[in-house]
């Protein structure tokens, strides 16, 4: 086990599965005292209980992101017990589909609240004691929907991620001079246990057919950005985003798609309009 993060104390919502457990891993791993923050009481013990029989100082803690009574009590929690705040990985995000004729305003309201909100908020409640110690690293799991690409039916989730990036640039400016980094990460095709279901054998093989590296992330894959942005390396760094996409976004075309227009895959001359 290395020690980057020894005697820091880091907070990442979200974190009783998926990403936010990865993320959280890392951050334990690396040494930080890590609170892994979820609405999901039995599951954020578990994965908290799992990290500490590692020998991991880690604690969970059952909050609401999108209540800001919940995430000044996590943030009181956190100085209670350790004196300090050094990290904060807003993570926590729900998603659902639904066209936009058809949305119900709840589902929206919902959705924004836990993806967007639950970020300002634990933003807002970190912050005293971030300034007081002139320093803080807040990394925020976003993605590649909304702020790159988007889903038919997930205009709401869009929309939240899209908000987050706008999040991070004005932040970054306001919190700069307070000796405080925002910056965050845009996941792609991620195999979570939310996402896992969503596949078949077939889908997840078509899935991977366009992703240039060949494969789905795993929440490690994103973790390792997050660890880096939340690091002294990047200490210059802030109101960033790094995409962790496998390279998916990258391409003009799907696989198999001829990238000049009347040009076969395996023409060596383009084929003028009518002939």
């Amino acid at each position: 086990m290395s020690s980057q993060f020894e005697g820091r104390t880091a907070i990442v919502t979200g974190a009783a599965r998926g990403i936010g457990l990865g993320i959280a891993t890392m951050l334990a791993s690396e040494g930080a005292t890590t609170f892994l923050v979820d609405q999901d009481e039995k599951a954020g013990k578990q994965a908290a209980g799992g990290l500490a029989a590692s020998g991991l100082r880690a604690f969970a803690v059952t909050a609401d992101v999108s209540r800001a009574e919940d995430m000044r009590a996590v943030a009181a929690l956190a100085l209670e017990r350790t004196g300090r705040i050094d990290i904060l990985c807003p993570n926590a995000a729900i998603f659902g589909g639904a066209p936009i004729a058809e949305m119900p305003e709840a589902v929206w309201d919902r959705l924004i609240a836990v993806n967007l909100k639950g970020v300002f908020l634990g933003v807002q409640a970190c912050l005293p004691a971030m300034s007081a110690a002139h320093y803080g690293r807040i990394v925020i799991t976003s993605s590649i929907t909304g702020p790159r690409t988007a889903i038919a039916g997930m205009a709401h989730y869009a929309a939240s991620k899209g908000g987050i990036n706008g999040f991070i640039r004005a932040a970054a400016l306001e919190l700069a001079p307070l000796g405080i980094t925002v910056n965050g990460v845009e996941p792609g095709h991620v195999l979570t246990e939310g996402a896992a279901v969503m596949y078949d054998d077939w889908s997840r093989a078509a899935v991977e057919s366009f992703i240039p590296i060949g494969r789905l992330a795993l929440p490690a894959d994103i973790a390792g950005p997050v660890l880096f942005l939340a690091g002294d390396d990047a200490a210059y760094v802030t109101g960033q985003t790094i995409v962790a996409d496998g390279g998916v976004t990258i391409p003009e075309y799907p696989p198999g798609v001829p990238r000049t227009p009347g040009r076969s895959s395996g023409s060596t001359a383009a084929t003028a309009p009518g002939t």
